[in-house]
């Protein structure tokens, strides 16, 4: 009894360090997860006015006019199944928010990020992004765009 009651500790702690080693495999994964997401995130915000008018060029572009401002829909801005919506103020002739629908790997590890801009302001007030892979929500820091 004594060599079994000995060996139980022994093994539960093979268990702890494997679980540890799990959970630190875990969350590196997600951290490198979280890179690429703000590595994609940059690729869109600021917009790129090539990006913009090359999009214009081959009709991926729609605009749509609403109460105090103007709405443009980009499609394959930076991949082919992707879509960002500018929100601009016509009278400031700024940015009032951005949206982008794109994803990491495929369609189906979808990404949105949203960013808001306070009224009469170019820098960021607010951005969030989510992934649908990992089925998070994760509030930007404010660095991760830079509206300037």
């Amino acid at each position: 009894m004594d060599s079994a009651a000995a060996a139980q500790p022994q093994s539960a702690g093979r268990g702890g360090r494997l679980r540890q080693r799990v959970v630190e495999k875990k969350k590196e994964e997600y951290e490198e997860y979280a890179e690429r997401m703000k590595a994609l995130a940059e690729q869109y915000v600021p917009p790129d006015k090539d990006l913009i008018q090359a999009a214009y060029a081959k009709g991926n572009i729609s605009m749509t006019p609403g109460p105090g401002g103007l709405k443009l829909v980009i499609y394959k801005y930076v991949k082919s199944d992707d879509s960002m919506n500018l929100t601009i103020d016509k009278e400031q002739k700024q940015f009032q928010s951005i949206q982008i629908a794109s994803y990491m790997d495929g369609p189906s590890d979808g990404m949105n990020l949203t960013v808001r801009l306070p009224e009469g302001t170019n820098h960021v007030s607010s951005t969030s992004i989510e992934a649908s892979r990992k089925q998070d929500v994760i509030p930007a820091e404010k660095n991760l765009v830079d509206a300037d």
